[in-house]
């Protein structure tokens, strides 16, 4: 019998199982009131609702710290956003704006919506040329595909049966497949015709440009040949409005500095295919910063006219494939760190509030991963410090090399292990959630993600206006004297995690964990074996790619 149940608490989160259909009686206007107007919510059966509001009588009340974050947690599938929880907290904590106007008379303080923002902290861009097993690439590009008109594919160059190497799974259809509401919200925040047309030849352009591969030459001071499967890729350049020549130029050849003067020199295959990928993550990252950027100018409130905020915060969750590297090494990293707030918010401050109070109890034991956030971020020596070192060096990584690196610096942590009888160079890492074994292989080109000058002067002169725009404030990172780049992925990650974390201490959080009850992405289907392995590690949520702040006067 299915009793369509999606909610239930864990102490103080709220599991929330996808459905993978509409339940619009769950979410109606009606059950917002319901729950909006309760004198004690918390007695109703577990919702999405019950923790909005919850954080929106926090506000109300100015308990400290008056700003609120719902932290919404879960692996990809599993209903963050696209799949009502996300969206559905920020929907009530809208219409509560609305209902609290007709009965608030009564409020020591008046609550007035009168703006939101966004701002983006983690962005996994690794999605758009890398996607794990079973996992699909971002929405939008689904979306083109099966939600385009035949004029629309005649402008982007994709033919109906035209297959992408980027977009993996493309036979599954899901609810977030939906075209015509993308376009229908980027009317209505002034997205004109002529700019979104502008963006889908871009991103159609990036799936032309997954399709590129490279064939070595038999000659090494020769450039690698495009291969057979690649000649059909050529209208990307037509999409992205830039010569042909040049950018196959580029793709394929480096530009390096002697002095004074420049000397070309072919790429390896390998070398090849990390400037296409560079460049497509590039070009998706500026294009989402752009559209962020073009969102928070149409609903962002001035400062000084809001004093409180309410957050909802998304990231993709705990990551353990069978092939793990840089991204997932981050990814776990950002759930480390916020498994540790976890813990210090509710287990010992908890416990520091009964010993003040002088309560007899026994203490409750707790994991502390402080030694593992030592390992993967401390000073002077990590497994970040001697990656970014290893990356800043003039010179072609070895990965048998660097894990003996590793293995000699790090030993004396007990959360790296190495299996010394294995032929791939790999270390493992103990985290809260499991045991992670990551392959060094590739892992020092990541972290530089080299995305080359000519690039990006390449793409300043396309034809495209918005990519002309886009590039024109990315400024090329300030080599050093010997051509390398300050700046790696796991820098820029570690400061962008820091600053979400700033944020995070400031504000009372609210726990929400959004569960998968099966792979297939089937409705009303719950797969007990799959789950109870999610449920144990319920409470060891992850954080945001992207926050929205909701600003109140």
């Amino acid at each position: 019998m299915i009793v369509k149940v999606f909610y239930t608490h864990a102490g103080c989160t709220l599991v929330a199982l996808n459905p993978f259909q509409p339940v619009p009686d769950l979410y109606s206007l009606d059950v917002m009131k319901e729950y909006h107007y309760a004198s004690q919510p918390q007695e109703f059966k577990p919702h999405i609702f019950i923790v909005a509001e919850e954080a929106y009588r926090n506000v109300q009340g100015q308990l400290e710290p008056v700003n609120q974050s719902l932290v919404v947690s879960g692996e990809s599938g599993a209903g963050k956003v696209n799949n009502w929880t996300g969206t559905c907290s920020t929907s009530f904590i809208i219409a509560c704006d609305g209902m609290s106007h007709i009965v608030s008379a009564h409020l020591s303080l008046l609550l007035l919506l009168v703006g939101a923002s966004v701002q983006t902290y983690l962005l996994e861009k690794t999605r758009v040329t890398c996607q794990p097993a079973n996992e699909r690439n971002f929405h939008i590009f689904y979306q083109m595909m099966k939600g385009a008109t035949d004029q629309q594919r005649k402008e982007w160059m994709m033919s109906q049966d035209q297959c992408f190497a980027w977009l993996p799974n493309s036979e599954k259809t899901v609810e977030e497949d939906c075209f015509d509401e993308t376009v229908e919200a980027m009317v209505h925040l002034g997205i004109h015709a002529e700019r979104q047309q502008q963006i889908f030849r871009i991103l159609a352009g990036i799936l032309q440009l997954g399709n590129v591969s490279f064939s070595s030459s038999t000659d090494e001071s020769q450039t690698c040949h495009l291969s057979e499967q690649s000649e059909g890729t050529l209208p990307m350049t037509s999409l992205l409005c830039v010569p042909a020549e040049e950018l196959q130029t580029c793709l394929r050849v480096r530009t390096l500095k002697a002095g004074k003067q420049n000397v070309l020199k072919p790429c390896s295959q390998a070398e090849c295919s990390v400037r296409r990928d560079c460049l497509a993550k590039l070009i998706y990252a500026q294009l989402f910063e752009w559209i962020v950027t073009f969102i928070n100018n149409s609903i962002c409130a001035d400062k000084s006219t809001w004093c409180n905020f309410i957050g909802v915060l998304d990231v993709y969750g705990f990551e353990c494939f069978q092939i793990n590297n840089l991204e997932q090494l981050c990814i776990n990293y950002a759930n480390e760190k916020l498994q540790q707030h976890f813990v210090a918010h509710y287990l010992r401050a908890q416990q520091e509030e009964y010993v003040s109070e002088g309560l007899q109890w026994s203490f409750v034991k707790y994991q502390d991963n402080q030694s593992c956030l030592d390992l993967i971020e401390g000073s002077p020596i990590s497994v970040f410090s001697l990656l970014n070192e290893e990356s800043r060096l003039n010179r072609a990584s070895d990965a048998k090399m660097f894990r003996v690196r590793l293995e000699k610096e790090l030993s004396d942590n007990g959360n790296i292990s190495w299996d010394k009888f294995s032929k791939v160079p790999h270390f493992t890492v103990a985290h809260y959630a499991g045991r992670v074994n990551y392959q060094i292989e590739g892992m020092v080109e990541k972290n530089k993600d080299p995305v080359p000058a000519e690039l990006i002067n390449l793409f300043e002169k396309s034809d495209n206006p918005l990519l002309q725009e886009i590039f024109a404030d990315k400024k090329t990172e300030n080599p050093t004297n010997r051509g390398l780049s300050k700046v790696t992925v796991v820098s820029k990650f570690k400061n962008s995690l820091e600053n979400l974390m700033k944020i995070l201490h400031t504000t009372t959080p609210h726990y929400t964990r959004c569960i998968k009850p099966n792979p297939d992405c089937k409705p009303l289907t719950f797969k007990k074996e799959e789950v109870d392995v999610l449920l144990t590690h319920l409470l060891l949520s992850v954080f945001s790619s992207t926050t929205m702040k909701i600003k109140y006067i």
